[in-house]
């Protein structure tokens, strides 16, 4: 028995840990430490963190996102944004009775070649006619795909998560329907575009 525990507190005591990082354009914030007896062996990996960690905004704490692990830099482990989510009762709190929700999902390609794949909601105030949600919807699309042709990957997701994206679509989709809530609820980077290696000459 006394063996067994010892055997595990040598194999801990081998590994060394990595601080897990944000992207340059979510602030390169500390998202925590990670044990690895090879570096190398945390490339994929996943780190889940709240917009609250990014922001320290007690508001934010309803929105999950993903960061996946693409390179080391000495005891830093760099990442790439892969998506957010609402959490579920957050989503839940926003459906009301009498009201309407309505959905679109989209596959966009920003301006550097991500694409990304998202799911918009908009609540109303009250229910609406076929017609008003087929409106809301069309500018959901439009300007979802507008933002993506303008806007790289790294500028898309920041105003993907931090709302600028769904405050131009409300604005807009309001003059249809009266809105209480609008958001991209979702988000999953589906391809990312191979680094191009500039060779020193």
């Amino acid at each position: 028995m006394s063996k067994r525990r010892r055997r595990v507190r040598d194999k801990w005591r081998s590994k060394d840990w990595y601080t897990v990082t944000t992207p340059n354009y979510f602030g390169k914030v500390e998202l925590g430490a990670v044990p690895a007896d090879d570096p190398e062996r945390l490339i994929g990996r996943v780190t889940e963190a709240t917009l609250y960690d990014i922001t320290n905004d007690f508001a934010h704490q309803y929105l999950k996102m993903y960061f996946q692990v693409t390179d080391m830099e000495d005891k830093t482990a760099r990442t790439v944004f892969r998506g957010h989510e609402y959490s579920r009762d957050y989503l839940r709190s926003l459906v009301r009775r009498r009201t309407t929700r309505v959905d679109t999902f989209l596959n966009i390609t920003t301006k550097d070649g991500y694409r990304v794949r998202v799911a918009v909601s908009a609540f109303t105030l009250s229910r609406v006619k076929t017609s008003q949600e087929m409106g809301i919807r069309k500018i959901m699309k439009h300007i979802v795909e507008e933002k993506a042709t303008v806007l790289s990957f790294d500028q898309f997701a920041q105003e993907m998560v931090l709302g600028k994206i769904a405050s131009d679509i409300y604005n807009k989709a309001k003059k249809v329907a009266p809105l209480r809530h609008v958001g991209i609820r979702k988000s999953k980077l589906i391809h990312q575009p191979p680094k191009i290696v500039v060779s020193a000459k």
